[in-house]
Parts: C-alpha cells; sequence; structure tokens
C-alpha cells in the first residue's frame, strides 16, 4: 500500500511555482518575509509618507461610499494633452511622437506609475511537458503544457516557473493568430486511455495493491469487477465514435456575474481559426503584497523589498507575457507570431492593457472590465480611484504611485490631479496597434465600480494619437469633456481603437464575437469554411 499511496503522491504533487529552493543555497541569505501590512509600511517609510487618505468603499450605503455622481466625478477636468511635449511644443508627425513625446509618457509611467522593469532580468527556457490531440466542441486541437523556467542562479532560493498551456487547431491550413489570455490555464481536454488500454492499466494498480497488503488483496478479491481508474465520461466517444454533441447554450445563472449565453472564449476562438495560449499570472508574480520579495520581482532583488520606482504585478505579469511571446515567436511555426494579442478581465484586463502599451511585439488587445490602473481615467472621482490602489492592491503598481493618495508626506500631500500622465496616454501608447476596449453593465454584475464612462473618455482622449499615426480611432470627436458613451450593445469598431460595452457582466467573452470580427478584418485572417456559419 506504501507504493502506491507514494506512486499517487509522486503523480499528483506539483512544485509550486515560486517555491523557495531547498538546500545547497545557504551561501545566500534569505528572502524578507513581510505581511502584505508590513511590505507598505515599509514604502510608505521610503517615501516618507505619515498618511493616506482611505479608498471609497464599495459599499454604497457606507459612509465614506464611492461618489456616483456625474456632477461631482471631474474635480480635475484637464488632462495631460497627449501630443503637447513636456517643451510646450505640439507633436506635429508620427516622427516627433516616435522620438519625443512616447518617451517622455514612458518615463513618467515608468517612474510614478507601474514601475520600472530591470535590465538584469535573467533569461527563461522553455519545455514542452505534455502534448496532447484534444477536441474543443468537436474541433480536433493540439493541446500543450508549457513551462517557462526563469533563470535562477543569481539567487537560487527563489524559483519561478511560468506556467502557459497553448492550444490550436489541428488540421489549420496555414499560420494562425493567437489571443494570449492572462488567467490560469488547463489542457482543454485531455485525452484518455481506450478501453482496452485502461483494462491493462487497471490490471496492474490491482496487482500493485494485492501484493503491497494482503487485507487490500482479500478487499480486491471480494469486488473482482472494481476498477481503481474509471473510465472518464465520453472518453470512449473521443477514442472511438462519433465528435460529441456542440457544447449547449449556457443559461444566466443566478449570483454568477457575467454569465451569459455566449460560448466560452476558448471555443469562439478555436471555431474562428485562432489559437490561444493561457498564461498564469501568479506563475510569474504572487497577486498580493506578502508575494512581492518572492517572484520575479522577488527573485530579481534577490529577495529584498521594492523600491520606489521598481515595478509592480501588473509589470510583471506583462514582462512574463512577453517571455511567452518569445516562446511563440521562437518554436511554434504554425502560429502567425506577428498577430498575436492578448487579453484579460479586471485585474487582467488592466495587465493586458499594460502589455500592449509596453510590448510592441504583441499585435493587438482584448481588454475587459479594466478599471482603475487600466483603461480608467485616475482622474475621474468615480468608483475606484487612486486611493483604492495605494491601498488595498499598492503592490500591482510602483511604490512611487502611493505618494498620490498621501494626506501627510514630507513633500506636503499629493492627488490624482498631480500625476503627470493619465490612462488616456496608456491608451496612446498602444497605437497604431489594435485596441478593443471592452465593458458590461453593473445590472449584470460588471459594477459601476469600474467607471465605464471614465473609460470611454480615456479612449476618446488617446484617438488623436491613433489619427496621427496614419490609423483610424473610435469615430468620435476627440472632446472628453463632452463625449458620451454610446448606448449598450452599440459597437464602435471601425478603426483600430475600438470600443464596445456589451449586457453582460464582469467578463468580456460577451465581446468575443465582435473582437474576432474586427480583428479579423484588421488582420486579413479568413475564418474556416467549416466554421464560417458560426452564430451571429
Amino acid at each position: 500500500m506504501k507504493k502506491v499511496l507514494a506512486l499517487l503522491l509522486m503523480i499528483s504533487v506539483r512544485v509550486a511555482a515560486q517555491n523557495v529552493s531547498p538546500a545547497g543555497s545557504s551561501n545566500y541569505p534569505p528572502p524578507v518575509t513581510f505581511t502584505a501590512e508590513q511590505d507598505h509600511q515599509h514604502m510608505m517609510d521610503q517615501l516618507g509618507i505619515k498618511a493616506l487618505r482611505p479608498g471609497p468603499s464599495g459599499d454604497e450605503k457606507a459612509p465614506n461610499h464611492a461618489n456616483y455622481d456625474e456632477a461631482l466625478a471631474n474635480p480635475y477636468p484637464n488632462l495631460p494633452d497627449v501630443l503637447t511635449l513636456k517643451n510646450g511644443k505640439k507633436v506635429t508627425s508620427a516622427a516627433m511622437w516616435w522620438e519625443k513625446r512616447r518617451p517622455e509618457i514612458v518615463e513618467d509611467m515608468d517612474r510614478e506609475v507601474y514601475g520600472r522593469v530591470p535590465k538584469n532580468v535573467p533569461g527563461v527556457t522553455w519545455t514542452v511537458k505534455v502534448t496532447d490531440k484534444e477536441m474543443v466542441n468537436r474541433i480536433p486541437v493540439i493541446a500543450k503544457h508549457i513551462i517557462g523556467h526563469v533563470d535562477n542562479s543569481s539567487y537560487p532560493l527563489i524559483d519561478v516557473n511560468i506556467d502557459m498551456v497553448l492550444v490550436v487547431p489541428a488540421n489549420a491550413k496555414g499560420p494562425v493568430p493567437v489571443l494570449m489570455m492572462f488567467g490560469p490555464g488547463r489542457l482543454p481536454a485531455p485525452a484518455q486511455p481506450n478501453p482496452a488500454e485502461l483494462e491493462t492499466i487497471n490490471a496492474a494498480i490491482r496487482k500493485l495493491l494485492a501484493d503491497s497488503d494482503p487485507a487490500v488483496k482479500a478487499i480486491l478479491e471480494h469486488y473482482p469487477a472494481y476498477q481503481p481508474i474509471a473510465a472518464a465520461p465520453g472518453s470512449g466517444g473521443f477514442a472511438f465514435g462519433p465528435p460529441p454533441p456542440p457544447r449547449a447554450a449556457t443559461p444566466d445563472v443566478p449570483g454568477v456575474p457575467g454569465v451569459n449565453n455566449d460560448a466560452p472564449s476558448t471555443e469562439q476562438l478555436i471555431a474562428d481559426g485562432w489559437g490561444y495560449a493561457t498564461v498564469n499570472p501568479s506563475s510569474i508574480q504572487a497577486d498580493n503584497g506578502a508575494g512581492i520579495t518572492r517572484g520575479i520581482i522577488g527573485l530579481v532583488n534577490k529577495g529584498q523589498p521594492r523600491k520606489p520606482d521598481d515595478w509592480g504585478a501588473l509589470r510583471a505579469w506583462a514582462w512574463g507575457a512577453a517571455r511567452a511571446l518569445d516562446y511563440l515567436e521562437a518554436h511554434e511555426p504554425e502560429l502567425d507570431a506577428k498577430h498575436v494579442g492578448i487579453e484579460g478581465v479586471s485585474r487582467y484586463g488592466k495587465a493586458a492593457l499594460v502589455t500592449l502599451a509596453y510590448e510592441q511585439r504583441f499585435a493587438m488587445a482584448l481588454v475587459g472590465s479594466s478599471g482603475e490602473g487600466g483603461a480608467k481615467l485616475n482622474r475621474r472621482n468615480w468608483g475606484e480611484a487612486v486611493e483604492s490602489l495605494t491601498g488595498g492592491e499598492y503592490y500591482w503598481m510602483a511604490g512611487n504611485f502611493m505618494k498620490y493618495g498621501a494626506s501627510e508626506a514630507k513633500f506636503g500631500k499629493k492627488t490624482a490631479g498631480d500625476l503627470p500622465v493619465d490612462s488616456h496616454e496608456l491608451i496612446a501608447m498602444c497605437a497604431p496597434r489594435l485596441t478593443f476596449i471592452s465593458y458590461g453593465i453593473p445590472e449584470k454584475g460588471d459594477a459601476k465600480w469600474l467607471d465605464q464612462q471614465g473609460s470611454y473618455m480615456a479612449a476618446v482622449a488617446a484617438g488623436p494619437v491613433f489619427k496621427l499615426l496614419g490609423v483610424k480611432d473610435l469615430g468620435v470627436s476627440n472632446d472628453y469633456r463632452t463625449e458620451k458613451m454610446p448606448p449598450v450593445n452599440t459597437p464602435l469598431l471601425d478603426g483600430q481603437l475600438a470600443w464596445r460595452q456589451h449586457d453582460q457582466g464582469h467578463q468580456d467573452q460577451a465581446n468575443m464575437k465582435w473582437f474576432l470580427r474586427w480583428a479579423d478584418k484588421n488582420i486579413g485572417h479568413t475564418t474556416p469554411a467549416l466554421q464560417a456559419g458560426r452564430g451571429q
């Protein structure tokens, strides 16, 4: 029995992505172990901040509830002019944008908002752990589980392994575009042993169990038909019979925001002839303040706390996505590496926008419900605020970002109005590449907290850069002070900058079919003939 337990333990145990390495590392100082509160206070001490303004409450009945009065929503109504240099000169050409204005914006974003990626970030070595022939809603695919090991020879006490799953249509006639998606991934439908193979496996397990313990042998003899491993539902059909029926539409589920009748995004992508990759952000950098001295940030810092302009989790996740793109470019010739997009929702929507802004090899992004730190204007007083990210989620950002929530500090106090940049400039950094800003509606769970209007204003204000670089923006005026959001389900998809607010909740799968039509048109991709009749 002990042998069986040992065997099962070996199968089930998976080394965590950011585990501290074992013995042999005694020559290195151990990583600092802070609670999130201690790390937050350490950064405040470095910055000379004595007190921060508390962030607004999402509870509309709370005394410090977030503002949802449009009359109070714009205390700092004037945004930094995206096409004016710091010396006051107007940007009048694409060359001035690339050579002068964009570098100014990047420097401010690096220093004050998202943090700097260090120059000494180690390399990544990729290993394909599993390659499997599977099915995604009746379409044959090749699925791979791929691990990117970050070189930790400079500090072996921290181990970082980027976790990625890649799924591509098996019968594609040419290179396929890919949407990289932030979030935990898994193989979609792992192939199962056929009945004969499963019988052989079960016979071996029964023998191993019987030989290990007389009591277990007696039990197995009493149940001669017992099979330790049962056949997976439908596995026989995958092996020998016709493909399973199409996935039924998922009805709205009470209490589950954003569940709707649209097929999962992964199914929509495969049906349209795209591939997809999922990259697990937590395998790159933990989504909490206590983990800031671990993960890739901790590895580069050799386990020590951050300095004020060091990168936060959003930049770290973007860095990890770029390393995944390195792999796709170098090792997957069946992919169209020039047309790889990035996608995410909520905090991962923030990360998707940051990734597209900084990593120029990505061709497009679907930015879902990103809110503060993403597409929402920092200067807006609506829902989630700068103070929300100088408190609880401070680790997403550079330490310097905390200054803009300070009520008492050695430098006095600062507010969102003191930021040298805002989110319209983050969107402008994406130009002229394909940038789709997506939101849902509060009634279905895409909270007012996210400030859909403030995000639309940012997209409007970013438009002049898209036009300067020779592509189309949203197709409305660029007066962010007066432009109002289009009605729900009204797409603005005629340009390389796009907007659509769908009628579902905190997700973007309701916009995936719109994203695919828009992206296909812009990159010249044709849906496979077999799937051309997908639902409208």
